[in-house]
Parts: structure tokens; sequence; C-alpha cells
């Protein structure tokens, strides 16, 4: 199967979740973020949590306590409630995400991480899917879980206006044995160090920890099937010069160029 990897992917440094700035009280994922990123030309990372009505929500964590003055898990809320919430360091609300693909229109590509409890769930993807098919700008999916891209590829109708599907990646990391990934079982961390979903998902696009380069799968899948590498999260000059060695594109977080 041939790479739907545009150049647009690739492009222009992507913004992670957005050009936020706690100085400037942006918050990251906000519509002000996404702002930000068009301002300096660069592309936007967002995230995106199901609300308990499930609308897709852009949020990277999945509970709130971190940085609105609500708590709890998102995901037990409804939009209208989670739209009244207000974060701690700015007087904007939680964005849907197609509130943001409506504030971006098309002037910089969107990167769209679908986040995932590992369970077999795809309403949130189903979602995302329903919302890009009426996108006319570029827009890429991701997931740290391969059910999801999977998901994706074995849908007669690929996310995405018909006959401009998005491309879609996988998000991964050399291991997954980190405090984060508890809850998965010990074959799931193995499948996903290991990329053995390959032959499911089919990545057009790969982002990888920037903190793990080099390493092996980005560098055989950029090397042999021409995969677009994006390095996750870049914010100093060594980890600048680990992606332009071993990657197509930063994902940042600090100003757009050194």
């Amino acid at each position: 199967m041939a790479l739907n990897a545009p150049h647009w992917l690739t492009a222009s440094p992507i913004a992670h979740r957005g050009l936020h700035d706690a100085h400037r009280r942006i918050v990251e994922n906000t519509l002000g973020a996404a702002e930000g990123a068009v301002a300096h030309k660069a592309a936007i990372e967002c995230d995106v949590q199901a609300s308990a009505d499930g609308e897709a929500m852009v949020f990277h964590d999945a509970t709130l306590d971190r940085l609105t003055l609500s708590s709890g898990l998102l995901s037990q809320k409804t939009t209208q409630e989670l739209q009244g919430i207000s974060y701690r360091a700015s007087p904007e609300r939680i964005p849907t995400l197609v509130e943001l693909l409506q504030r971006v229109a098309g002037r910089t590509p969107v990167i769209c991480e679908i986040k995932s409890a590992f369970d077999g769930d795809m309403r949130l993807a189903e979602r995302v899917a329903r919302i890009a098919a009426n996108y006319s700008g570029p827009l890429a999916l991701k997931s740290f879980d391969p059910a999801i891209i999977a998901h994706f590829r074995g849908g007669a109708n690929p996310p995405g206006p018909q006959g401009s599907p998005c491309p879609l990646g996988i998000v991964a990391e050399a291991s997954y044995d980190g405090e984060y990934w508890s809850a998965l079982s010990a074959e799931q961390k193995i499948r996903l160090a290991n990329f053995l979903h390959y032959r499911e998902t089919k990545p057009d696009f790969l982002s990888y920890c920037v903190d793990d380069l080099p390493n092996a799968t980005p560098f055989l899948l950029r090397t042999l099937n021409a995969t677009p590498v994006m390095a996750w999260t870049v914010r100093t000059q060594a980890q600048r010069q680990a992606a332009a060695q071993w990657a197509d594109q930063i994902i940042f977080e600090g100003e757009p160029s050194p």
C-alpha cells in the first residue's frame, strides 16, 4: 500500500498542543494556542478526548485537575459542562475539535492525536472520522493505540473528505515500562515497543519520542519505506540536533526556530 504522506505533513515545524505560552496566559490545546501557531507559520498538534456525550474535546489529560478549576475525569462530563469550566490561567474554554478546525480553517496543517484507554472503544475515533469528513483543510490523524489506526484501515471509508483521506499515523516510543503505561499488559507493551502491529496499521507517518532517537523502528520505516518521522517533544538544542539527523520534522514547544 502506498503511503499517504503529502508534502504539508512535514513541511513546517509542528507546535505541540498549539503555540502555548504560560507567561502570556495562552494555554495548550486552546483556540489561542492554535492562533499562535498560525501566526508563526507552524502546524498544530492537538489532542482529543471524549466527553460523556461523545464529543471530541481538544484536551490532553484524562483528568481536568492540572489545567482547570475543576477536577475529575473529563469523560464523565458533557460537552456543555466542559465548556462551562474555566482554565486556571486563561479566560478561554475547552474547545471541541469542530471549533478548533473551524478556527484554523485550513490555514495550517492540524495533526490530531486521538487519545485512548486501549479498551477497544472506537466511539471517539468514529466521531473524529465524521468531523474529518467535513473538513477540507490539511488534517492528519494519529494515536498511540494501534487498534484505532487499524480500525480506520479496515473501514470502507477512510477518515477525511471523499477522495482526500487523512494521513494516518502512529505515536510511539522505545519502551512502555513507565508508570504512564502501567495499565497495559506485558503483551501489549511488547507489541507496541516492537511495532508488531505494522501489518494492521501500515502508518503513513510516525510520531516518535525524540529522546529515543536513534532507534531501529523509525530508522527502518524512514529508510526502507520513506515513512515520514516527526520527533516529539523537542524543547532543547540537543533534541533539535537529534531530530535533524533522525527525523523529518519536529513537534516542538517554545520557539519555532532555534
